[in-house]
């Protein structure tokens, strides 16, 4: 969430970062958030100055009785009753404008980086490196969607009658290599400096609201209505949410976490070939990374994560770009965002495998988590990214690494899976 200070003391920042993101009637609601915090202001010092009269007249009711004069005391005691009612009704009043302003402010998204492009969609993103060869298939080359019946490794017919389409049901060499690339990219992050936490994989509402998923993505978590928690769409939520209402100490950061998680989205996405097999699903497992920094330091700790995630994908021998994301096309609470794609072969186009972002002091504003320098309260920036998101890991190994002969494993998986080969 954005500070409501900084709203107010940089209206025209503030209006430009919203335009660039394309956000609707930014002028209407920025003016809104302005004109509620005023009255807000000029209410609250009206409940300040009535409520110092009234303690005032409190005050005076006893040195009067003393006096002997007993009718000033009563006037004076009717003086209070009126200054109390009044304090009754200003409090009420601050509370309704203060509600108001949040339900506002909870709408703006975040304000992008000076280095965002400028752009409405994802055909407006900046692509800033490309790495690895793109390979060449044999004449009878398959998509991930017949490799994976072909050798019999995944079944999304089960998982439809178990649960519905989207929850796929892993098998044989296909769940080993699952488990193979979680562990991989586990210990990966272990040698990077990451401290790794197992977080619980359903969240309350507060939580929900901290990292911002609510109330901007209601619709697509699943929701637990007797318990009234929702299902991760991701570890960020959990993971962050371990430092909300926490003031760390300066010799604590910066914190690295990482953490594995199956993760649940109720939107999938449309059918067409460009959510066919393991491409768009409800429930997917993902290795995520987690980092709370300085304001200083964020932006290196967003190139290191960059770095990190593409080392990831060199060991795994998979062609990829990174694209850093235009105005209209980061996420709701993002202030700068790297989308790491690879080449699935088979498809002939590229595959998002990870974002990694910036929410600089958008997060840590909802969740109040902070630090102290020199005797002031500072927020802090908030980091995370996929490190990585298996689906279509797994299906451009897959493609990329067919043979007539079978499908090959990358030598860094191999010590993982307990095999170099699906045949």
């Amino acid at each position: 969430m954005l500070q409501l200070s900084f709203i107010r003391e940089n209206k025209d920042a503030t209006l430009a970062g919203l335009r660039k993101r394309h956000f609707a009637n930014a002028d209407q609601i920025v003016d809104q958030v302005i004109a509620l915090d005023q009255q807000r202001r000029d209410t609250q010092r009206d409940l300040d100055d009535t409520l110092a009269l009234s303690n005032a007249k409190a005050g005076q009711i006893g040195l009067l009785m003393k006096a002997g004069d007993k009718a000033a005391a009563e006037a004076a005691k009717l003086e209070t009753a009126d200054l109390k009612a009044r304090s009754k009704e200003l409090a009420d009043t601050l509370r309704q404008l203060e509600a108001d302003l949040q339900n506002v402010l909870v709408t703006i998204p975040n304000l992008p980086h000076s280095s965002v492009p400028e752009g409405r969609t994802a055909d407006d993103n900046a692509a800033v490196l490309e790495h690895g060869t793109i390979p060449t298939l044999h004449a009878n080359a398959l998509p991930h969607w017949e490799l994976i019946k072909k050798y019999d490794i995944v079944d999304f017919e089960l998982g439809t009658k178990i649960s519905g389409a989207g929850f796929p049901v892993y098998k044989g060499k296909g769940a080993r290599i699952q488990r193979a690339m979680i562990n991989f990219f586990l210990d990966e992050a272990l040698k990077a400096g990451y401290t790794e936490v197992q977080p619980p994989i359903l969240i309350n509402e507060d939580s929900g609201f901290g990292t911002g998923q609510l109330p901007d993505k209601e619709g697509q978590m699943y929701f637990a209505t007797d318990d009234k928690l929702y299902l991760i769409p991701t570890a960020e939520v959990p993971i962050t949410n371990m430092y909300r209402d926490v003031i760390l100490p300066e010799g604590q950061l910066p914190t690295k976490n990482v953490g594995y998680t199956p993760c649940f989205r109720r939107e999938a996405g449309s059918w067409g070939a460009h959510v066919r097999g393991l491409n768009r699903l409800h429930q997917f497992d993902k290795v995520e990374i987690v980092r709370i920094e300085k304001p200083e330091n964020s932006y290196t700790a967003l190139e290191e994560m960059s770095q990190y995630v593409q080392s990831l994908l060199q060991k795994l021998e998979l062609p990829y770009r990174v694209l850093r994301l235009c105005g209209g096309d980061m996420g709701f609470t993002s202030a700068l965002t790297y989308d790491m794609e690879v080449w699935s072969a088979a498809q002939g186009r590229w595959l998002e495998v990870s974002s990694v972002s910036n929410f600089e002091t958008y997060q840590a504003n909802r969740l109040k988590l902070r630090q102290k320098v020199a005797g002031k309260m500072q927020l802090l920036h908030t980091l995370n990214g996929s490190a990585l998101a298996l689906p279509r890991i797994l299906a451009a190994i897959l493609e990329n690494n067919q043979t007539p002969d079978g499908i090959r494993i990358p030598s860094a998986l191999v010590s993982y899976c307990g095999f170099d080969t699906i045949s």
